[in-house]
């Protein structure tokens, strides 16, 4: 029962790790069809910083209000994204649903290494934690690859619609078989941390994605960016 359990967990840490990846070679035939090149850094930008303020929140919210309910939660997050993002009409649509995307897979990545821990004694939780690594080698590999061979063989779209059926099955085997474990944690959210913290993540990966790219690394907007980053963290 573990085992399917993970096999779930695996495919869905697969899509999200996939989506970071299989977007890079359908981008060029997204720009043509939209015709709209200066908006190509957001399509990834979007995705990352999305995926990378919900990984600290949702952990913790988990530790809160139990593993199960909001992983599934997060799949079904994720797959409603991939599917906006194969009908999406325009790049800022693109851009949008790319983002609700990434919430969906922040909240699978920080899971899916706790959910190890939930189920499994620390003598075999490396042994998972190796298989778990080996799905972002998997993806970095595969990524580029299937994305391209859909792209000419079926339509950019798909690289978004190729998630369904894995994520329905993952969503199935959680949901299912996965046990329900109780936390015993105090129900305290520390809601200024929260916001403080979304802040100084978004700055500081806006900041890292921008700089030298569309502003010089001591212009006005990067250090700024950089400062209200590092007040953030320090609030």
């Amino acid at each position: 029962k573990k085992i399917f359990v993970m096999l779930g967990v695996m495919s869905a840490m697969l899509l999200a790790a996939l989506d970071q990846t299989i977007v890079a070679t359908a981008m060029p035939r997204i720009v043509q069809e939209f015709s709209s090149l200066e908006n190509l850094s957001w399509v990834f930008t979007a995705y990352l910083l999305a995926s990378t303020v919900v990984v600290p929140i949702s952990g913790k919210l988990s530790d809160i209000y139990g593993r199960k309910s909001f992983y599934i939660v997060a799949i079904s997050i994720f797959l409603i994204g991939s599917i906006l993002s194969g009908l999406a009409q325009n790049m800022t649509q693109l851009i949008l649903f790319r983002a609700i995307q990434g919430i969906g897979a922040g909240a699978i990545m920080t899971n899916s290494f706790t959910i190890i821990g939930d189920l499994f004694p620390p003598s075999e939780r490396g042994k998972w934690q190796g298989l778990m690594g080996g799905v972002f080698g998997l993806a970095s590999v595969a990524g580029p690859m299937l994305g391209g061979w859909l792209t000419d063989n079926a339509s950019w779209r798909w690289t978004f619609f190729i998630n369904i059926p894995i994520g329905v099955l993952a969503l199935w085997l959680i949901l299912f078989l996965m046990p329900k474990i109780a936390s015993t944690l105090r129900r305290s959210i520390d809601y200024l941390g929260s916001v403080t913290l979304t802040i100084g993540l978004s700055t500081l990966l806006l900041g890292l994605v921008w700089g030298g790219n569309q502003y010089a690394w001591g212009s006005i907007q990067i250090v700024g960016l950089f400062l209200i980053s590092i007040v953030s963290f320090f609030i």
